[in-house]
């Protein structure tokens, strides 16, 4: 009888727990939430490791969220017939991911990197801390942790409410009950729902009901605010600017030797946050002097007249739209101006002379 009864409150448990969930998503997809991946140190390392497939036919990117917006992923690979592999991380300096990939003897690929200032020329440890814990957990990752990272893979791509950054328990209840700061604590930041969905190949890509929404937008331009994106404060200069020059020069060269090609991106923004950054960062001190002394090639968005139109929606990225149009004339721009030949000429070809006739 007793056995019975285990069984029944087991059965019922069950129900009960598959009903929650289920109601969850159903509502969650109602108010147009669509899948995203969690962004974590498992799936930067799952995409690091592609360097070791076909890198003759991959071009890699790295550097802050700029890129992982602006950079449409299914419009580069259509058109080029190569694959991108995104290794930028959020908020994060590209100094600790380009230093791994110079160690790495066997990377000898193209590499894009994204130049926003603020993120790039920074001693802050608190700008590399995400580059650091992914390049540790990328080796020294575990069978069981590479296991538990592919069943993981199979969830998220069918449930949405396994976006632990939005939708985890705490992250509910510090969204619903925000607490101020206090003196060495910083409470959670909660960006808009639909801000940053990131796919499993690392695009982050606006939802629709973020572009509708003008007071979520409002929000993400009052956070720029808060995190100091918008001061125009002369940024670093003197020793520390220059051996960051000599860091990113030293690591350079190392891709060079192998035969790789690196080339620099300063992605567009726009309204307050463009205002600010070139203030605090004038071109003469940075990013000419970082192309100088490197002696690497950038393409700087405000040079050509097919990538300064942009309005980012939030001054920041791009939009979803906006994306697609920008990685094309980027993928123009390499094969035109620096001759970067890829592997699908023809369909490079074609699209250059449909964007032309339209």
């Amino acid at each position: 009888m007793e056995a019975a009864n285990f069984k029944k409150a087991g059965i019922l448990t069950l129900v009960l727990v598959l009903t929650c969930i289920g109601s969850w998503e159903l509502y969650l997809r109602n108010h147009g939430v669509k899948i995203s991946y969690n962004d974590d140190a498992p799936l930067w390392a799952n995409k690091r490791s592609h360097i070791y497939n076909s890198q003759e036919r991959s071009t890699f990117f790295i550097g802050a969220s700029r890129i992982k917006f602006d950079l449409d992923i299914p419009t580069w690979e259509n058109i080029t017939g190569e694959k991108a592999i995104q290794l930028a991380l959020v908020g994060t300096s590209p100094q600790l991911i380009l230093k791994n990939l110079s160690e790495d003897k066997n990377f000898k690929g193209r590499l894009i990197v994204d130049i926003t200032e603020f993120a790039v020329f920074t001693r802050d440890s608190g700008d590399h801390e995400s580059a650091k814990k992914s390049i540790e957990y990328y080796h020294k990752e575990t069978p069981a942790q590479w296991a538990s990272f592919h069943i993981n893979h199979v969830l998220e791509s069918q449930l949405v409410f396994l976006e632990t950054k939005v939708f985890s328990l705490s992250a509910l209840l510090s969204r619903r009950f925000p607490f101020a700061n206090r003196k060495g604590i910083q409470s959670d930041v909660n960006f808009p729902i639909g801000f940053e969905p990131s796919m499993y190949n690392r695009q982050n890509v606006m939802s629709e009901r973020f572009l509708a929404d003008t007071a979520g937008q409002r929000t993400m331009k009052n956070y720029w605010r808060r995190f100091g994106l918008l001061d125009t404060a002369h940024g670093m200069t003197g020793d520390t600017l220059q051996n960051i020059f000599i860091d990113i020069k030293t690591n350079i060269d190392k891709i060079k030797v192998r035969g790789g090609q690196v080339i620099f991106v300063r992605p567009p923004s726009s309204g307050e946050m463009l205002a600010a950054e070139n203030k605090a960062y004038p071109r003469e001190d940075y990013w000419n002097k970082l192309l100088a002394y490197t002696n690497t090639p950038g393409i700087y968005f405000e040079d050509y007249p097919e990538l300064t139109h942009f309005i980012c929606p939030e001054w920041s990225h791009l939009s979803p739209k906006d994306a697609v149009v920008f990685t094309k004339d980027l993928i123009e721009i390499l094969q035109n101006k620096y001759k970067w030949a890829f592997y699908n000429k023809q369909s490079l070809a074609l699209n250059n002379l449909n964007s032309k006739n339209f």
